[in-house]
């Protein structure tokens, strides 16, 4: 294995994660291949993200070095942009865009996920016209609600794209409680309620999928599978779908209200760095999150291409291996600590309803309370919108909350 260095330049991407920061159209990536022209800065270990995972690692790896560079929160301009290889092999180096460059001896990756709008026909503009709006974005959050507002008659279509999302749960989530406020407000009887997913099953777990399935019978909502929305054309209102199963075949469909989940990938300053494997997602050992090439890398979140679920759940989980795992091998000695996978999907089924999925790398349940989580539940709701926002802000940000293993071993230990 090599050290690896990594260069940064080149404009804002729409998903780097820093905090404060909206989308941004990215122009031509550019690449250095020489040293900085300012001084460099020396740091024991470098952070590459502001989100959950970024900011998480930060919390523990302070406590662990004296110094913690953290690139691409300073500045909202400041963020980090192309990684690639620069031609000195013997050195760790990431560069800035304004030129500063940071030599480190350890490095995790924490960028999250990118939102390609753009990717379908008519998007991002369409967000122009209403009747259309976008749970993922802060600047379509809110249309999402004015559509439901002056929803009259006709079809609620509901997306899922054709590539790994973030919070897979949250595309039917808005469904659900989009056909409770229709219920609340006596629309439902005049809505026609569709989720088009290019998925093959309502959930990747059995378990879950099932309890879901029973709610949508329940409900009357319609689901198609296999349908990928490829372009929106709304100023007359219609979405376009492709038939996955077969290909180059649509579906046009009239919409009086359009809740889109738009495709993601890696951010663009990864898609072309070492560290990247050839989907773009940084390449870690899924027991441990080190980077497969170079041993002091680590890759942690929506990044990654742990083959698990991408939610704030599993970066909670990852947080707490990860940190053993530098632990160790900041003393050169071997991890043992292994992430099993874990993930967590709160199931929004209604106003005041939870189904808590949680699950592993086998997509088997890995269920933290002596009850069946696949069943709707007022103290799930309670738990997702009181002490889940505690648990993030004043633990797992600050690097106390490793997700809730410990949990299971006592509700288990008192069960036995």
């Amino acid at each position: 294995m090599v050290p690896l260095v990594a260069v940064v330049s080149g404009p804002v991407p729409s998903s780097c994660a820093c905090s404060g920061l909206g989308t941004q159209q990215v122009g031509p990536l550019q690449l250095h291949t020489g040293a900085a022209t300012q001084p460099g800065t020396i740091t024991s270990a470098g952070a590459l993200g502001g989100g959950s995972g970024g900011i998480t690692m930060a919390a523990r790896m302070k406590r662990k070095v004296r110094h913690f560079y953290q690139p691409i929160w300073t500045h909202g301009g400041r963020c980090v942009k192309q990684l690639s290889s620069s031609g000195v092999p013997q050195r760790n180096c990431i560069h800035t865009d304004n030129g500063k460059e940071v030599s480190y001896r350890y490095l995790i990756i924490a960028l999250g996920i990118q939102l390609d709008y753009e990717k379908i026909k008519g998007l991002p503009e369409g967000f122009a016209h209403p009747k259309i709006g976008s749970n993922y974005s802060v600047k379509t959050v809110e249309k999402t609600w004015k559509a439901l507002q002056d929803f009259k008659e006709g079809n609620a279509i509901f997306t899922f794209p054709n590539t790994p999302v973030k919070c897979a749960g949250a595309p039917q989530k808005i469904m659900y409680l989009s056909e409770a406020y229709f219920r609340k407000t006596g629309k439902r009887s005049k809505a026609n309620i569709i989720f088009n997913t290019s998925l093959g099953a309502i959930f990747g777990v059995k378990k879950y999928a099932d309890a879901l399935q029973e709610i949508i019978r329940e409900r009357n909502l319609t689901v198609n599978y296999k349908q990928n929305l490829i372009e929106v054309r709304a100023d007359k209102q219609e979405a376009v779908f492709e038939n996955l199963d077969k290909p180059g075949e649509t579906q046009v469909i009239s919409y009086e209200m359009l809740h889109v989940t738009p495709p993601m990938s890696p951010p663009d300053v990864l898609k072309t760095s070492p560290v990247a494997d050839a989907a773009g997602w940084v390449d870690v050992d899924k027991e441990t999150l080190q980077h497969k090439r170079y041993p002091n890398v680590f890759g942690i979140g929506d990044c990654t291409n742990l083959p698990t679920s991408k939610t704030a759940a599993a970066v909670a989980a990852q947080s707490g291996i990860l940190d053993r795992t530098i632990s160790l091998i900041m003393k050169n000695q071997t991890p043992t600590k292994k992430y099993d996978g874990y993930t967590s999907c709160p199931l929004v089924t209604g106003y005041n309803r939870v189904i808590l999925a949680e699950f592993d790398y086998k997509a088997e349940p890995l269920e933290t309370f002596p009850v069946d989580q696949s069943k709707e539940r007022l103290s799930m709701y309670l738990m997702k919108a009181d002490l889940m926002p505690l648990l993030y802000w004043n633990m797992m940000l600050r690097g106390y909350w490793g997700g809730p293993a410990f949990l299971r071993k006592l509700f288990h230990l008192g069960m036995s």
